[in-house]
């Protein structure tokens, strides 16, 4: 009868604690679900502008899908360790000598865009625009901005791909015509040297990386404003360099990349 007791009081227990387990479950599972449908709103210092040099991430509205990593807005994906250790590396090779810890994130139509000549955007494949985001891209592009994109793929884990992308822009430029670049192109020497996007390191991604460009006037002779990084995650590497998740040999080759445009769009 002792042991009988014995098993039953443990069987009990046993069944007790599965219970609080289950309803903890419950609770954090709910809590994480909420968050896809509350998502929360990453954070930037934007602090005062004093004309050093500050890599300016773009917010956007997120279409249907784009919460689907973390809970994270699709615009704020590496948020904020990719540019803050893109901006270590710039320093420690280049001369500019870039704020390090202070993050810049601004809208396309927020007028202190015009303040940071190279700006940079994850996962178009979820973009939505409005007009005035439109003209406000267009106004930053024409006045001398460099646009990276980076961060997005086909559907349907990249939202609407390209094709969501190749529609905002038409919206910015409606003549405009984005060309796929080959290694050839200036910004892949005009720091480093680049002789093939087979260095170009894929996390994730299937497939080859397609880089294309907006010229100027459609002019492959005049300045190139945008440059995007599609099917590819240059940016990943930068964000988890420093934690062991990345092999150092394709850091470095995504490193080089982030240097190049940096160091493209600041003497162009």
């Amino acid at each position: 009868m002792a042991t009988a007791s014995v098993r039953s009081t443990r069987f009990l227990s046993v069944a007790a604690a599965l219970a609080v387990i289950a309803g903890l479950t419950v609770e954090v599972s709910a809590r994480q679900f909420g968050r896809y449908f509350n998502p929360p709103e990453p954070k930037s210092t934007n602090a005062k502008y004093d004309g050093r040099f500050a890599l300016a991430r773009i917010r956007y509205t997120v279409g249907p899908g784009g919460y689907y990593y973390r809970g994270v807005p699709a615009w704020a994906h590496g948020f904020p360790r990719a540019e803050e250790n893109l901006l270590q590396i710039l320093d420690a090779v280049t001369a500019i000598h870039p704020r390090l810890h202070d993050t810049v994130v601004v809208g396309l139509d927020d007028p202190e865009l015009s303040f940071y000549p190279i700006a940079y955007m994850t996962e178009a494949g979820y973009w939505e625009m409005t007009d005035r985001e439109a003209a406000g891209l267009r106004a930053y592009l024409l006045k001398g901005g460099f646009l990276i994109f980076d961060d997005f793929r086909p559907p349907p884990r990249g939202g609407g791909g390209w094709d969501q992308f190749a529609y905002n822009m038409a919206r910015v430029f409606p003549q405009g015509r984005f060309v796929e670049l080959s290694p050839s192109a200036p910004p892949f020497h005009v720091f480093f040297d680049i002789g093939s996007f087979s260095i170009i390191p894929q996390a994730y991604d299937a497939g080859r990386p397609v880089i294309a460009g907006l010229f100027e006037d459609n002019d492959p002779h005049k300045r190139l404003m945008a440059i995007a990084n599609f099917n590819t995650d240059i940016s990943d590497f930068w964000e988890f360099s420093g934690d062991g998740y990345m092999p150092v040999n394709e850091a470095n080759e995504a490193y080089k990349i982030g240097v190049n445009y940096v160091m493209y769009g600041m003497t162009h």
